[in-house]
Parts: structure tokens; C-alpha cells; sequence
């Protein structure tokens, strides 16, 4: 189950254990049981402080993780693929290693005094899933009356099939969804009791660059601009943007290979660095253009002598009925967080560009049927990814095809879609639909920016807008490819022209 070397670092990360930790293990005579088994069974010897015993737990197979108290953190299946560290951390934190949180969230964990029994359905594939489940975990861990349990959807396909569950991760408390989605250990606790924080925005000093965006080009806006050695300031919801979303990035020089999590997780240790002050927590709704430029937000008022927009993209809807109603229901957007839970079933892929074909060919894999629908008479797809899916014998393309309506009671259950060139509406059953038709730029809260019919903000060579003093960068711009390495130039691009401007205007 786990080959030497990762044993070898097993053995590592548990000579950091401080006392012993007792798992307790449920099994039938599954084969998911037998694969745990031999999961443990490698765990043995690795440590001296790790026991291993037979429990009574609702899942079986199931483990759960205790030292001189129970910590209510239960693992449903093998917790391999993106759950393996949270297993790790789990084994850590119960061991006597404190939680990498501050105090005060940590004084919010232990403030919570009511019975909250925690269950979050995930893919080992998604890289969504371990925030939540290693938040979760670390109030289990804190707080005796919390406890939480990671259940692997693909190891109980009958259990999610019954709760309806055709997305992750879902978290459910008191018998009833928590949260679908990725959500962080600030927002869960916010869920449970909302907590204001005071950002003393009125505090705040007229900043010479700031930056709205946390994604790839709004960071290396704020590092280049920090750099030059100017006042600098990063406000962004939640730091990340679209690339925490991406699985596998291949194509930035001089990495190999990354995930988006962890190339964020970098990118955000290079910005802590230098001194930009980030701002997170805040929605911007307006900028006003003056001496000063005012950013409005939903919680104050910011003053800055130079702006970078760097607000990125979304997924784009295609606007049809049963789009919105059957979200997390049968449709999705990522197939390695949510593929794993239609395994052996029949799922559409709307879209013919290189994101839609990457995702019929991951789900090619997994399930029963693959129909993939494209508006355009051809696949706009690089022929590399064409020729891969064509190998598959259980996928069909459509091509000329618009999408009507996606349709069912509870979850999704037919799509319906024009041939455009005979008229005729056709009905198929279908299971899930993974919609992947591009990305639109989020600047519908902008005013006064002129933007291109797309809503893409339009760009100089320096990435000024039509607005002096404000310029914009990434996938919410022009600029002619969406890609990381290009979103993070036009940061920089867009930085050093407000450092120019800068300078021209004496500031």
C-alpha cells in the first residue's frame, strides 16, 4: 500500500508525536476493508507511540484517532490521493502537536459549548477537500465536543447516493448540509457564530500602490510594486484566486510539476516577504477616481494613489434552465473533485475547448458514458487532446449542438440540446453535467473602466486603463491568452507602469 519511501518519511513525521496515539479500527470483509487493513498494517512499526486496536465505529471500513482522550476525528475509507495529509496532520495534532492556528481562533474553537457531530463526503482526488477537512479536524482535535469524520465518497457510493450528495466536499452537521463546497476554518466558525472583525479601514494610510486581487497577477503586482520600495497594500476576498481551484500545473518555468494549493501556499510565503500589507475579508464594490482614488468596499473606504485590478475570472454559466437549480446536484464545474462520485455512470461535458476535453478524458476513466457538447461545428480543442479522447470507446461528441435545458425532480436526470443544423431538440439521460465553457471577468462592479464587449478591462502596453492612475492585470484584462505565467507578467507589468506614473507625477 505505501512503498518504502514514503514509508521512510512516515517514520519522520512521527518521531514528532509527544505521546502515543490509539487508532481503533472497524472491518468487514469488503475488499476496501482488506486495503485498509494492509494501509495500517504499514503504519505498524513506524512509531512506537502509534497502537493499533479493534473499535466499534459507525463506518466500517473506518478508523478513529485518540491519545488520552478521545479527539472525535474519524477517517471512513483509506484517506490516500490529497487526504493523506490530512491524515498525517490529524496523527500529528492528536499526538500533542498544536495546530498551526493563532490564539484567537483557537480561543473561538473552545468557545463553542454545544454537541456538533461533523461529516464531510470527499474524492481523494479533490484538492478542494482537505481545507475543510483538516479544519474540521482541528476543532475535533480542540474542542471535546466537536468530532468529525471524513468519509470517502467512492468507498460509499450507497451512503452519498442516499444523501443525494453529487458534489464535494458536503459537510453535514445535525443531520443536515453544513456547507457544500471549500470553505475555511475562519468561515466555519463565522457559520457557527459570526464573529465581525474591525479592520480599522479608517486607520488605513494612503496607500501608493494597491492591489485588488489575490490571485497569480495580483501577488506579483504587490511584490513587484513592494520591490520599488512603495507604500503597498493587497485586498482580495480570500487569497488564492482561480488557480486554487487547478489540480496539476505543468507549464511554469522552472517547475515540473505543482498543484494549485501549494503554488499559492508559495506564492504567498514569497509575498509575506516584502511589505505588503494583505487585506483579506473585504469586497471591493466601487472605485472613484479623484486626487485620491477611493476603492468602496462592503466594509469601508481605502485610499490609494495608484490602483492594479487583478479581480481575475469565474466560471462562465451558460444560462440555461436547471443550471442554477441543479448545482452540486448532478452539475459540477471540477471532474477531480466531483468525477469520482459518477463512476460507472452516464455524464455530460458541455464545452469542445482544451478544458472541456481534459475533463471528458478524465471522466472517460471513470464512467459508463461520456457526451460531450459542442456549440461550434468543430472541437476548438488542441488536436493532442482530440486525438487522446478519441481513443476512448465511450464517448460521443456532438458537435453543432446548443444546450436547452438540463431537467429531473431531486437531481439531475436529462439534458436537452438543438442539433443547430437540422433544428431538432434531442433528450438524453444523463447523470451529471460538467459544464466547462471558459471564464468571464469579474469586473461587473466596475464603473467608468472602459472594458471590451467580454467585460474584459482594456489594457495599454503598460496595462493602463483609460483612467489615470489605474491599471489593471490577468485573466480580467484583454490580454489575449488566459494562463498563470501571463497573468503574473501582466502583474508585473501593470506595477512597474504605476511606479512610472508614479514617479512622472512626483508622488
Amino acid at each position: 500500500m505505501l512503498d518504502q519511501n514514503l514509508k521512510n518519511q512516515v517514520a519522520e513525521y512521527f518521531k514528532l508525536l509527544e505521546k502515543e496515539v490509539l487508532i481503533s479500527v472497524d472491518l468487514d470483509d469488503s475488499e476496501n476493508s482488506k486495503d485498509l487493513k494492509k494501509f495500517l498494517d504499514d503504519l505498524r512499526g513506524l512509531s512506537d507511540k502509534i497502537k493499533i486496536e479493534e473499535g466499534d465505529l459507525k463506518f466500517k471500513p473506518s478508523f478513529s484517532l485518540s491519545s488520552d482522550s478521545a479527539s472525535g476525528i474519524t477517517f471512513a475509507g483509506i484517506p490516500l490521493g490529497h487526504e493523506f495529509e490530512s491524515f498525517i496532520l490529524a496523527i500529528l495534532q492528536v499526538g500533542g502537536r498544536p495546530p498551526k492556528i493563532d490564539q484567537k481562533t483557537r480561543e473561538r474553537i473552545m468557545a463553542i459549548d454545544e454537541e456538533m457531530n461533523f461529516e464531510t463526503i470527499v474524492s481523494l482526488s479533490c484538492h478542494n477537500c482537505p481545507e475543510v477537512v483538516q479544519a474540521l479536524n482541528i476543532m475535533a482535535v480542540l474542542n471535546p465536543k466537536i468530532s468529525h469524520t471524513m468519509v470517502d465518497g467512492s468507498a460509499f457510493t450507497d451512503y452519498v447516493e442516499d444523501l443525494g450528495i453529487l458534489a464535494v466536499p458536503t459537510t453535514y452537521a445535525k443531520g443536515e448540509v453544513f456547507n457544500s463546497g471549500k470553505i475555511s476554518l475562519e468561515e466555519i466558525l463565522n457559520k457557527i457564530k459570526k464573529e465581525e472583525v474591525d479592520l480599522k479601514l479608517e486607520e488605513k494610510p494612503l496607500y501608493d500602490c494597491l492591489v485588488i486581487g489575490g490571485g497569480p497577477s495580483g501577488a506579483t503586482a504587490a511584490i513587484y510594486a513592494a520591490r520599488k520600495g512603495i507604500r503597498t497594500a493587497l485586498v482580495a476576498k480570500e487569497f488564492g484566486g482561480q488557480v486554487k481551484e487547478t489540480l496539476g500545473i505543468e507549464n511554469i518555468t522552472g517547475i515540473e510539476y505543482t498543484e494549485g494549493p501549494k503554488y499559492m501556499e508559495d506564492v504567498k510565503a514569497h509575498l509575506d516577504k516584502y511589505k505588503v500589507e494583505v487585506i483579506e475579508g473585504l469586497s471591493v464594490t466601487g472605485i472613484e477616481n479623484g486626487e485620491e482614488i477611493k476603492i468602496l468596499t462592503d466594509k469601508g473606504n481605502l485610499f490609494a494613489k495608484t490602483l492594479v485590478i487583478a479581480t481575475g475570472a469565474k466560471w462562465r454559466l451558460i444560462g440555461v434552465p436547471g443550471e442554477i437549480e441543479f448545482r452540486n446536484k448532478g452539475v459540477a464545474y471540477c471532474t477531480h473533485c466531483d468525477g469520482p462520485l459518477f463512476k460507472g455512470k452516464k455524464v455530460t461535458v458541455i464545452g469542445g475547448g482544451n478544458s472541456g476535453i481534459e475533463a471528458a478524458i478524465d471522466l472517460a476513466s471513470l464512467a459508463k458514458e461520456v457526451l460531450v457538447l459542442e456549440f461550434l461545428p468543430e472541437l476548438k480543442a488542441d488536436k493532442v487532446l482530440q486525438d487522446k479522447l478519441r481513443e476512448f470507446k465511450n464517448v460521443k461528441i456532438v458537435t453543432n449542438a446548443e444546450t436547452k435545458a438540463l431537467s429531473g425532480e431531486k437531481v439531475l436526470e436529462k439534458i436537452s440540446y438543438k442539433d443547430r443544423l437540422s433544428g431538432q431538440v434531442i433528450e438524453e439521460d444523463t447523470d451529471g453535467c460538467f459544464i466547462q465553457v471558459g471564464l468571464v471577468p469579474m469586473t461587473e462592479w466596475l464603473d467608468h473602466v472602459k472594458k471590451n464587449p467580454r467585460g474584459e478591462i482594456i489594457v495599454n502596453e503598460f496595462g493602463a486603463t483609460n483612467l489615470e492612475g489605474i491599471y489593471g492585470a490577468g485573466d480580467c484584462t484583454n490580454s489575449a491568452f488566459k494562463q498563470i505565467v501571463i497573468a503574473e507578467g501582466s502583474g508585473a507589468t501593470a506595477a512597474l507602469g504605476a511606479y512610472n506614473y508614479l514617479m512622472t507625477k512626483g508622488n
